[in-house]
């Protein structure tokens, strides 16, 4: 049974505050001490990316890593899957204790052809995917390039068949990016249509882009080097909660 996620509450105008310190970030001979950290200093979740090396051109953990973490942590598990075929991996990553499924739209088609997919009506690759990944016991959360019209994500939000949208800020594949304000503002235009929506935005997040982020409506934070980065990472988690919350209540 997949865990319970944050819903919307009286005097918010979105879902309450996530906090993701993203584990790219981490000293990787040190995960489940960093993971273990983390939680302790006030994160709600740990963001864990997973590249193929093909879908973008980075490598990094996968289910067998991700499996042994969770023998160390209760923690949220939110993996990003950055790989070419995530139907492949579904099993894999639910047997790891994987909580949130996140994939790239662009990477269920073939060569990413998003030519075939419509603003208004769902591709059935894409319900299809969804499907299974219910069917693991994880929740499904559904993503997209920068220069991806966000339109395209409608048909499954309208269905409610996602449970997260992320928005990337940067393009993905790689940590330390400059954040992007004008792919940021995608989440304005899902907030205004889904105001219990889970918004998640990823890729230069920091104490002083997190406030554009938090006025475009995200309430899902993730940040690496923001936080794990920071002479005070509890501070820096506090920081970023305390923007977001600024914004979210109704006047």
């Amino acid at each position: 049974m997949p865990r319970a996620l944050p819903t919307v509450i009286p005097g918010r105008d979105r879902p309450p505050t996530v906090i993701c310190p993203s584990m790219l970030s981490s000293d990787f001979a040190r995960l489940a001490e960093e993971s273990q950290r983390m939680i302790e200093l006030g994160a709600d979740w740990l963001h864990l990316d997973v590249m193929d090396g093909n879908f973008v051109p980075n490598l990094t953990i996968g289910a067998p890593i991700i499996g042994c973490l969770r023998k160390h942590s209760d923690a949220f598990f939110d993996c990003h899957l950055m790989v070419t075929n995530p139907k492949q991996w579904i099993q894999d990553f639910a047997k790891a204790g994987a909580d949130m499924y996140t994939f790239h739209i662009e990477s269920v088609l073939p060569s990413g052809e998003i030519e075939s997919l419509s603003s208004e009506h769902a591709h059935p690759a894409v319900t299809e995917l969804i499907t299974l990944i219910r069917q693991a016991g994880m929740h499904v959360g559904i993503t997209l390039k920068p220069e991806t019209p966000v339109e395209l994500l409608f048909p499954y939000v309208t269905a409610g068949l996602v449970d997260m949208v992320l928005v990337m800020t940067v393009k993905p594949g790689f940590g330390g990016q400059k954040f992007m304000p004008e792919a940021a503002a995608k989440c304005r235009v899902l907030r205004d249509k889904w105001p219990h929506l889970l918004i998640q935005v990823d890729g230069g997040v920091d104490i002083n882009t997190v406030a554009t982020a938090a006025v475009f409506g995200a309430n899902v934070i993730v940040a690496g080097t923001a936080i794990l980065g920071a002479s005070d990472p509890g501070e820096a988690i506090s920081t970023l909660r305390a923007a977001v919350d600024k914004t979210a209540v109704v006047p």
